[in-house]
């Protein structure tokens, strides 16, 4: 019930939405300084979500910084890449669509490599409500043995369909373990999200991000005033983790 709650008030995390609302209100509005409030309001949201300079610093405070791999100075047993990131019910199925964050996977091939992660977990089923597709968690290992990543050294959870659940059944998997022999993977701005339900269940796993929404700060003038259709899907972004994040807390899940 909750995931399919989650789903269905995912529509409210869309900017546009409340720009919309309120230039329909003006448009119902009878009194004249009722109708020009509403329709400068729903302007201001428009010109404050479509700004690349505001969206990008406020995305930037809320992604949880990278990890230099100089900087990593443990081995861990392993890996929880988390999913998320593929296009599950394109056809035809004899490949794989990466949307966005396919270094989510790609990252957790180079931790391999270099002897960072001993073995990986790839947690993630299909988590749709109305239709169907692969696991994406088999997904994202067929790639990662196709990058020459023994078999033997993944374990798949492919019953998952959100990240409580994830969290859940990965420590179902470790048992008694703490976290403190894993790495935890997941895009940046998912992060804390993640990090918050992988600690309720008593896995405290250092972090590694990837998958970043974010540019260097630049004080161009087509940063500054041009508004750019990516500016409103950072919010959009945004807005889908804080409701994720208060939701799950409303729950008792992170």
């Amino acid at each position: 019930m909750f995931f399919v709650l989650s789903k269905v008030l995912s529509f409210l995390t869309n900017p546009l939405l409340y720009v919309f609302g309120f230039l329909f209100a003006a448009a119902w509005m009878k009194k004249a300084h009722l109708k020009k409030r509403f329709f400068w309001i729903a302007v201001s949201l428009l010109l404050l979500f479509s700004n690349d300079f505001i969206a990008n610093e406020v995305m930037q405070a809320w992604e949880v910084d990278a990890t230099p791999y100089a900087a990593i100075t443990k081995t861990y047993t392993w890996g929880i890449v988390l999913t998320g990131v593929t296009l599950n019910d394109r056809e035809p199925a004899d490949r794989v669509y990466f949307h966005h964050g396919a270094d989510r996977v790609t990252h957790a091939i180079q931790l391999y490599k270099k002897g960072i992660i001993r073995k990986v977990i790839i947690t993630g089923g299909v988590g749709r409500v109305l239709t169907t597709g692969r696991p994406e968690a088999d997904e994202l290992a067929s790639v990662m043995i196709m990058a020459g990543v023994p078999e033997t050294d993944i374990v798949i959870e492919r019953e998952s369909v959100n990240t409580h659940e994830n969290a859940a059944k990965v420590k179902q998997i470790l048992g008694s373990e703490d976290g403190s022999n894993c790495l935890l993977i997941t895009s940046a701005f998912h992060m804390r999200r993640a990090n918050a339900c992988f600690k309720k269940v008593g896995l405290n796993a250092d972090t590694f991000s990837a998958d970043f929404y974010t540019h260097p700060r630049h004080f161009t003038p087509d940063v500054l005033f041009v508004p750019r259709a990516d500016a409103i899907n950072l919010w959009q972004k945004l807005f889908k983790e804080w409701l994720g994040l208060t939701a799950y807390w409303a729950a008792g899940y992170a």
